[in-house]
């Protein structure tokens, strides 16, 4: 029996809710921004009518009424949505305990097993499930209903706003393979930039690609997304409250002013070297690569990522990977607005070992005290608050010039 999995997206859920209390800004092209002033003024959300128009999510403001000018901006209530996603999974939870929540605004169900309590008719039961989020919170929302994850996803992004998208066994060649292949779960720009090189832009070339050609040349993720196109997802939805291991873990700062000398992008490197490794060492996780990635004033991204000498989960460990790739990456004195790192290929703690030679048999003992010294931090901080103890780099008066080998840890 063929898995029946929905993915269900809130449509524009931000500005949605806002909506709520402002009814009279339905038919007017509306968007919801980040802060201005803290230089995060990006378009988080839009409705329907500034869609048609053009605006997009995560352009700038400034960009977005080029294209609107009579656009209505309205601030961002985190606190907001987060209520009303835990009232739209309490919705699902009606049909299903098995969800899977996709970020704030979606979730996968798995009704295999529930189906039959409900009629039996797939379509029918995401017809009602989309039916009873409007009726009872007022809000829309699209149903991707197929046998995985990956084409439940892409079903949900088929039709929107407020639809029901069937991809089945039978007819996916025919839905899913003219698709783009950027819509397809986890192919992202620099992926697509590669497979583009050789021909690949739809989602059925890619299915259609030498597998082991694709593992050539995108590593281990060229084979998944092989099997992704073709149909071959078989990962489970998590059971709700169920822990799922993260693939990757990063961090991103938008500056207020932008970076420009080599201690302040040190300084910002720090800061999230250490977010990285405590959200690492909270999930039991080491990362064997690590990608820092740089934007410009006028928002041109450089990604860069090299391989660790050896799996780490340490704030040190990663401030050093961060700085050698952005020696290499970075213009010294070019202005930078934002940083990102991330932590990539994670492997459990308990299996991260490393091959050294004779002249490295200190390092292990070495790493185990710096894991030790910044576990101690991490308790530290949970008794009394983040800003309890810090990295020194970060106590450092901005205008101090450090030594190239004066390391912040």
């Amino acid at each position: 029996m063929d898995r029946v999995i929905y993915h269900c997206d809130c449509n524009s859920f931000y500005c949605s809710v806002e909506l709520l209390s402002r009814p009279e800004l339905r038919d007017v092209p509306t968007a919801v921004c980040g802060d201005p002033g803290s230089r995060h003024g990006i378009i988080l959300a839009k409705n329907e009518p500034a869609k048609k128009l053009g605006v997009r999510t995560a352009e700038t403001i400034w960009q977005a009424r080029q294209k609107c000018p009579g656009l209505v901006l309205l601030p961002a209530h985190h606190d907001l949505y987060r209520a009303y996603s835990k009232q739209v999974n309490a919705v699902y939870d009606r049909f299903t305990d098995l969800i899977e929540p996709f970020g704030i605004d979606e979730s996968w169900l798995d009704v295999t097993n529930t189906l039959h309590l409900f009629g039996g008719d797939p379509k029918a039961l995401a017809d009602r499930i989309r039916n009873t989020v409007r009726e009872e919170l007022g809000l829309t929302i699209s149903v991707g209903v197929s046998f995985n994850k990956v084409f439940a996803k892409l079903g949900s992004d088929y039709k929107k706003p407020d639809a029901t998208t069937v991809i089945t066994v039978e007819n996916y060649r025919q839905v899913v393979w003219p698709l783009p292949v950027t819509d397809l779960l986890y192919v992202g720009r620099a992926a697509a930039k590669v497979l583009g090189q050789y021909g690949v832009t739809t989602i059925g070339e890619l299915a259609a690609f030498d597998r082991f050609a694709l593992t050539e040349l995108l590593g281990r993720q060229g084979g998944q997304l092989w099997r992704y196109a073709n149909g071959l997802d078989a990962s489970p939805v998590a059971p709700a409250g169920t822990y799922t291991p993260p693939k990757s873990v990063g961090n991103g700062e938008t500056f207020p002013r932008n970076l420009t000398s080599r201690d302040e992008v040190r300084r910002g490197l720090a800061m999230l070297a250490d977010q990285v490794a405590v959200r690492l060492r909270k999930h039991g996780m080491k990362a064997a690569t690590l990608q820092v990635t740089i934007r410009d004033p006028n928002f041109k991204d450089i990604c860069r990522q090299r391989p660790l000498d050896a799996p780490a989960n340490t704030a040190r460990e990663l401030y050093q990977a961060a700085a050698d790739i952005l020696e290499r990456g970075w213009k010294s004195g070019a202005p930078i607005r934002a940083l990102t790192l991330t932590a990539h290929n994670l492997i459990p703690e308990g299996e991260a070992a490393e091959q050294l030679d004779l002249f490295q048999a200190a390092a292990p003992r070495r790493r185990d005290r710096v894991e030790r010294l910044e576990r101690t931090m991490d308790a530290i901080r949970s008794r009394y608050g983040r800003g309890a103890v810090t990295v020194a780099a970060l106590t450092r008066p901005p205008e101090r010039e450090e030594d190239p080998e004066d390391l912040p840890f």
